[in-house]
C-alpha cells in the first residue's frame, strides 16, 4: 500500500479552510482534469458520499468516497475527516486533519493509504505512487491555499 502524508499551511483559520477544503466540488479547481460530484443528499458528516472523477472525455476513472469520521475544527481541536475509497482503481482511504497554528492561519495534514487496482500488478511501484501523490496533493493543497489568501486579504 502507498502511504504519503501531504502538509500545507494556510493564511486562513482552521474553520475557514474546513470549510473550503470540505466542499468537495470546489477540489475541481484545484486538481486538473478532476470533477467532483456529491452523490447524497448532504455533502457533509458521516455516510456523506461523494466522486471525482479524473480523466479527459470517456478516458479517465472514478474516485468514489464515504465519509466514516466527522469532526469540525474547534478550538483547541485539530478538524478530522476520514474517507474510505471505494472504487474500483483506486483503494484505500484518507485521513484529512486541519488545525490553527500560533500567530494565525492552520495546517492541512493530507495523509493517503491507497493500492491502485490490479494490487499485485502496482504493489511494486508503491513508492512512486506515494511520492507522485505527494507531489500532486501538495501542489492541489497550496492551490486551495491561494484561494484562501485572496478571500483572506479581501476580508482584512
Amino acid at each position: 500500500m502507498a502511504r504519503f502524508t501531504a502538509v500545507v499551511r494556510t493564511p486562513a483559520p482552521a474553520a475557514r479552510t474546513w470549510e473550503l477544503l470540505t466542499d468537495w466540488p470546489a477540489h475541481g479547481r484545484w486538481v486538473p482534469l478532476t470533477v467532483v460530484r456529491v452523490l447524497t443528499p448532504q455533502g457533509r458528516g458521516v455516510g456523506a458520499r461523494f466522486n471525482g472523477r479524473t480523466g479527459l472525455g470517456p478516458l479517465g476513472f472514478d474516485d468514489p468516497m464515504e465519509i466514516v469520521e466527522w469532526r469540525e475544527p474547534t478550538a483547541g481541536r485539530a478538524g478530522l475527516v476520514r474517507l474510505d475509497k471505494q472504487g474500483q482503481l483506486v483503494l484505500g482511504g484518507a485521513e484529512i486533519e486541519v488545525e490553527d497554528t500560533p500567530g494565525g492561519g492552520s495546517v492541512v495534514r493530507w495523509t493517503e493509504d491507497v493500492q491502485v487496482a490490479p494490487v499485485w500488478l502496482s504493489r511494486p511501484f508503491d513508492r512512486l505512487i506515494a511520492a507522485l501523490g505527494r507531489r500532486a496533493f501538495e501542489r492541489a493543497l497550496r492551490a486551495m491555499a491561494r484561494e484562501l489568501a485572496v478571500g483572506t486579504q479581501r476580508a482584512a
